[in-house]
C-alpha cells in the first residue's frame, strides 16, 4: 500500500520562502510523474505543479510559475517544492499525489504565508 507523507511547512511572512517534502513508500516511485496540490481554507484542492518521471519535465499553476519549482530525488523517493517570493494567497494545505490523484492522499503540510 503506498503512502506518501508531506513535511516542512510552517509559518512565513509574506517574500519568505520555504520547501515542502513529500516522502513516498511502496511504490516503484521513479515510475511515477508526480504532483503538488494545495487547498486554501474553504476552497477546493488545487494542481500546483507536476514533474516527470525523471524530472525531464514540469508544468505548474500559472499563479505560482517563476515563483515555485518542483524537483525530485529517485533515490530518495521524495519529491520537493521550493516556494520562493511566498504570497498571502499560498496560503493552503498542500498535498502530493500522482497527476490522477489515484493514490491515498497524505496529511499534507499547512503553509501560512502571514505578516
Amino acid at each position: 500500500q503506498v503512502q506518501v507523507v508531506e513535511s516542512g511547512g510552517g509559518l512565513v511572512q509574506p517574500g519568505g520562502s520555504l520547501r515542502l517534502s513529500c516522502a513516498a513508500s511502496g511504490r516503484t516511485f521513479s515510475s511515477y510523474a508526480m504532483s503538488w496540490y494545495r487547498q486554501p481554507p474553504g476552497k477546493g484542492r488545487e494542481l500546483v505543479a507536476t514533474i516527470s518521471s525523471f524530472g525531464r519535465s514540469t508544468d505548474y499553476a500559472d499563479s505560482v510559475k517563476g515563483r515555485f519549482t518542483i524537483s525530485r530525488d529517485n533515490a530518495k523517493n521524495t519529491v520537493y517544492l521550493q516556494m520562493n517570493s511566498l504570497k498571502p494567497e499560498d496560503t493552503a494545505v498542500y498535498y502530493c499525489n500522482l497527476p490522477s490523484r489515484s493514490w491515498p492522499w497524505g496529511q499534507g503540510t499547512q503553509v501560512t504565508v502571514s505578516s
